[in-house]
């Protein structure tokens, strides 16, 4: 009989998808003296580089079948795998039956996530890719980990070896446990990206929602500094917050810095021509597209150069010097761009905390890839607010309707509210934000602050709501103070009240019949 933590190596099952690093680990394990059984490829894989293995149905006495199907789902092994050692009758069993056990098992699984995820695969190719006989191997040696080890990823191949070496065959229970949880971590990751490539087959909302995250790295801490906090991304997603990005320059990462970053990176990819968002509390305080990054930039921070200090900077245009220039010159927590020339590069990283990432993530999120946000206990999942309403679907309800230029100016605050709190109020022109009225529990309010934000003249400026205006006095408020055309999505009962006041005033009023929250 064996104790717990007295479990020493002598076979090991290997059998993997993944080649990476297969030889290497394979040889280390034969010099130490330990048997290795494998399966089909895997055999091959280390018959080429020399390396003596026994079958698996030699081990079995049971041939491989159904193409390979079925090759490892057999009583031996897992009476192998299963058996606890230090149970006499278990012990007993062993013996009768002539079964030898089974000390370290080396699984990888069929690519299903990388298959599905392939353009014009057949669904056929990736049922064929769904690993069974792997995640019950893998299975049933975590769970005996006290008599037995499992790994699973090349990437522990090496730390395996080594103490392996230092302890004479032993591996320590605590990497057993260590082994054991990172197994069930990823037959559990697995398992999800199956059930949802079923579940985006049949229905939108499916009645269990399956979804796994992986670290992709530590925060410096939470919203607040007595917080722990992490950054997870979905697994198998096409694309994340941090996919393809670099961090060149700056202090760790923070909770709030990677919010207020998802909320510029999508505010700046709402456009084509050269933009700059600055974001603070997840919520834009500018906005400006220009003829070029500086000027863009220029003009986003005049909106509210004041709650720009200590802000997320986010363009979509390389920076250059002069641009560099001015962000140096101001207190800016961090710049994200799809690029750097390398003296705006040396410019910025003279100051010593400023976070600079390199963005050169050029895939775009999934159109059916739905929000997520966690309430207590669970979540809420919605469809992206993800399109916003052409000019044509647009209701001019005025007597006077808004000229060319005032429609481009019209169509981008619209655009930038979408991506501001609720109740969101945007103030614009020349496709730049002139005040910023978010959060508000008040759409009065939220006019109010817009206005009180702006740091120039309102004449002639437009109005975007993220929804009606219950009341004419929002409206009129802005009107008063110089606007001459409001988009809204309408649908008050007093939609009528509130297009005569504009009427009274001359303004032009587009209703656009859908609001976009963002609470």
């Amino acid at each position: 009989m064996t104790e717990p933590g007295e479990v020493r190596v002598r076979r090991a099952l290997l059998t993997v998808s993944d080649k990476r690093g297969l030889v290497d680990f394979a040889r280390g394990l034969a010099e130490l003296g330990i048997e290795i059984v494998s399966t089909g490829g895997t055999a091959r894989e280390l018959a080429d580089a020399g390396i003596e293995t026994r079958a698996i149905d030699d081990y079995t006495g049971f041939p491989e079948i159904l193409d390979g199907r079925v090759k490892t789902l057999n009583p031996k092994i897992y009476a192998g795998l299963l058996a606890v050692r230090s149970n006499p009758e278990h012990v007993k069993t062993l013996e009768e039956q002539a079964i030898e056990p089974i000390d370290l098992v080396c699984v990888n699984l069929y690519p299903f996530e990388r298959t599905a995820a392939t353009r014009g695969v057949s669904d056929e190719e990736v049922i064929e890719n769904i690993d069974i006989g792997g995640p019950t191997l893998i299975r049933a040696s975590a769970k005996n980990h006290a008599f037995a080890a499992v790994v699973v990823k090349p990437e522990s191949y090496d730390a395996v070896l080594e103490e392996l070496r230092e302890a004479d065959g032993r591996l320590s229970e605590s990497t057993r446990e260590a082994l054991a949880m990172a197994a069930f971590s990823y037959t559990a990751r697995y398992d999800a990206a199956i059930s949802r490539w079923f579940a985006e087959r049949e229905e939108d909302f499916p009645a269990m929602q399956s979804v796994a995250y992986e670290k992709v790295l530590d925060l410096s801490y939470g919203e607040n500094p007595h917080q722990r906090a992490a950054y997870y991304a979905q697994a198998g997603a096409r694309t994340h917050l941090l996919s393809m990005v670099s961090k060149l320059h700056g202090k760790e990462l923070s909770f709030n810095n990677l919010l207020d970053l998802d909320a510029a990176r999508r505010l700046v990819s709402e456009f084509e021509v050269p933009g700059a968002a600055i974001v603070k509390h997840n919520n834009p305080c500018g906005f400006a597209c220009g003829a070029t990054l500086g000027e863009a930039f220029d003009k986003a921070l005049a909106t509210d150069p004041m709650s720009a200090f200590g802000g997320v900077m986010a363009f979509n245009r390389k920076v250059d010097r002069p641009l560099a220039e001015k962000l140096n010159a101001m207190f800016v927590e961090l710049v994200f761009a799809p690029g750097y020339e390398p003296d705006a590069l040396e410019v910025l990283q003279q100051k010593e905390n400023i976070r600079i990432l390199e963005d050169q993530e050029r895939r775009f999120e999934p159109i059916s890839e739905k929000d997520l946000k966690r309430v207590r206990g669970g979540l809420l999942v919605q469809d992206r607010d993800q399109d916003l309403e052409s000019r044509e679907e647009m209701q001019v309800v005025t007597e006077r309707k808004p000229g060319e230029q005032e429609w481009g100016d019209l169509l981008f605050a619209w655009r930038i509210c979408k991506n501001v709190r609720s109740n969101a109020i945007v103030l614009a022109d020349d496709l730049a934000t002139l005040g910023i009225g978010a959060g508000q529990m008040s759409r009065v309010d939220s006019v109010r602050i817009a206005i009180d934000k702006a740091q120039s003249s309102l004449e002639g400026a437009v109005m975007a709501s993220d929804a009606f205006f219950p009341f004419a006095d929002g409206p009129q408020l802005a009107i008063d103070a110089g606007v001459r055309a409001v988009i809204q999505p309408g649908g008050s009962q007093r939609d009528p009240e509130v297009v005569e006041a504009c009427d009274a005033a001359g303004v032009a009023m587009v209703f656009t019949s859908r609001r976009h929250f963002r609470h």
